[in-house]
């Protein structure tokens, strides 16, 4: 089985994304507390599946996306009667305002990777992926990690997530191994690919993206980008960039 890709597609998910695992399970932690309205920054993806999520528990959502978000991904998102306000800036400026905005409200505020229903909910991925990857080598006779896992990041919410499944099912004897991690940034703004070929535990933010691809702009990725590098410094791995071409050219692949 040696050089096989797999790919976990997630665009299954009923608005498209991976994002709708975190959406599910953040709304559903909402609902339990008693949270009715809500305050999200999102670059799109997070946007549409929490404005689904919202609108069917009755909770309502204050979503807060940059400019530079696709106008058809503020549709999407707007269709499900959620607040939209639109920021003229970055990502990191926009998660800024929406911050100091439900604060001065008193709204919650969903801190996607720092809150735990987000962990929680990307872990279910290293899970399916352990079982499905058993079911297919193994004859599902036992459950298998993968050597490599890799996947686009902006925030790094998903291999953050994962890895926690990962460590998990490996602290319970399921998994022999954890994967080693691929994490790809676009060349347009890659301060994780940067800090790593620098050798730098804490990445340097980026003020400016020049990438196509709004969804993978994360200019300071803070904490999220220690936890990844921890991860690859245990358990193997790379952070590499690709250009937008290149990122094009592999989804017609």
């Amino acid at each position: 089985h040696n050089g096989r890709i797999y790919v976990k597609d997630e665009r299954a998910q009923p608005t498209n994304s991976f994002k709708d695992r975190q959406a599910a399970l953040s709304v559903m932690a909402m609902k339990q507390n008693g949270i009715t309205e809500c305050v999200l920054a999102s670059t799109g993806k997070a946007a549409v599946a929490y404005a689904a999520y919202c609108a069917r528990a009755g909770i309502k959502l204050w979503l807060f996306i940059t400019s530079l978000t696709p106008p058809e991904k503020m549709r999407e998102a707007a269709i499900y009667g959620c607040e939209v306000i639109r920021v003229s800036g970055t990502y990191d400026e926009t998660k800024h305002v929406a911050a100091e905005f439900a604060h001065r409200k008193g709204i919650h505020h969903d801190k996607g990777a720092k809150a735990v229903p987000g962990k929680e909910s990307m872990k279910t991925l290293a899970y399916e992926i352990a079982e499905q990857l058993g079911t297919i080598l193994e004859d599902g006779k036992k459950w298998r990690a993968p050597d490599w896992f890799l996947q686009g990041v902006s925030g790094g919410l998903g291999p953050i997530g994962l890895a926690k499944g990962f460590r998990e099912m490996y602290g319970f004897g399921l998994i022999e191994k954890k994967p080693a991690y691929g994490m790809i940034q676009s060349t347009g703004c890659a301060p994780m690919v940067e800090a790593f070929s620098r050798g730098q535990r804490v990445a340097t933010p980026i003020e400016t993206s020049d990438s196509v691809i709004v969804t993978l702009a994360t200019g300071n990725p803070g904490r999220a980008y220690e936890i990844l590098y921890d991860y690859v410094q245990e358990n193997g791995g790379h952070f590499e960039a690709a250009s937008d071409e290149e990122a094009f050219n592999a989804i017609r692949l």
